[in-house]
């Protein structure tokens, strides 16, 4: 069985799939306030539901980003701890990667959209290959502002986010009838698309050094050093 985790986005999701690649069980939950203590909880009530126990699990595959600073960490955290207790191969899975998978079989190039911050997104390309079922990623993961991705999509495009809310309006006028948006149900990240490319790559025996794989956050994060020097014991108040 492996066991899936993405927190690199709003949503955090867990899924658990057999090792054929059926999914067994999957949530989402949404996180407004980065709150991401339920993410135990959900795992065991995921296990329950399937009768099924930690022992269960051969691997763990976890998304990479980029996304969520605090997001990433605490998944990484989860998805080490579970590794090193129990001996099991970690997967490394893009972010961007795992959304562009949410959109198969499309003649469309696929852009998916990750928020950043300060107007800026994460974006990447994909095209569907019919001879091998999969996606080939045309453009490498990337941060840019939301009015440079028209030089990104210089043709029709397949748009596919992390917030449709938010996102789809400001992609729709800086791109207009180019951009062709996914099915809003596909708008975020599903933890059991990140259990079936962790499935495909362990079943082709290939998984990533536990030691060494680590987010990819593209960006510094946005906590700053306390511009106030700290005051000395002895000192005022």
């Amino acid at each position: 069985m492996i066991l899936a985790i993405n927190t690199s986005t709003l949503q955090f999701s867990l899924a658990l799939s057999r090792m054929n690649g059926d999914l067994l069980a999957e949530c989402t939950l949404s996180t407004p306030h980065k709150h991401f203590g339920g993410l135990f909880p959900t795992l065991d009530f995921l296990l329950d539901l399937s009768k099924k126990s930690l022992a269960d699990i051969r691997a763990v595959a976890v998304a990479t980003g980029p996304g969520s600073f605090t997001g990433l960490r605490v998944g990484f955290s989860m998805a080490k701890g579970i590794c090193h207790g129990l001996h099991l191969p970690l997967i490394g899975i893009s972010t961007l990667e795992a959304l562009a998978n949410q959109v198969p079989c499309s003649d469309l190039p696929v852009t998916p959209v990750v928020d950043s911050r300060r107007g800026e997104v994460f974006v990447a390309r994909f095209l569907w290959n019919t001879q091998t079922g999969s996606m080939d990623r045309i453009m490498e993961d990337r941060c840019v502002k939301f009015e440079d991705i028209p030089r990104i999509c210089e043709e029709a495009t397949i748009l596919i986010g992390n917030h449709v809310s938010k996102q789809a309006p400001i992609l729709h006028n800086i791109l207009g009838l180019q951009g062709v948006f996914a099915p809003e149900d596909k708008w975020h990240v599903r933890a059991g698309t990140i259990a079936n490319l962790g499935y495909q790559r362990f079943r082709s025996g290939e998984t990533d050094n536990l030691e060494h794989l680590s987010p990819q956050y593209f960006r510094p994060p946005d906590i700053r050093p306390n511009p106030h020097p700290v005051l000395e014991r002895n000192g005022g108040n």
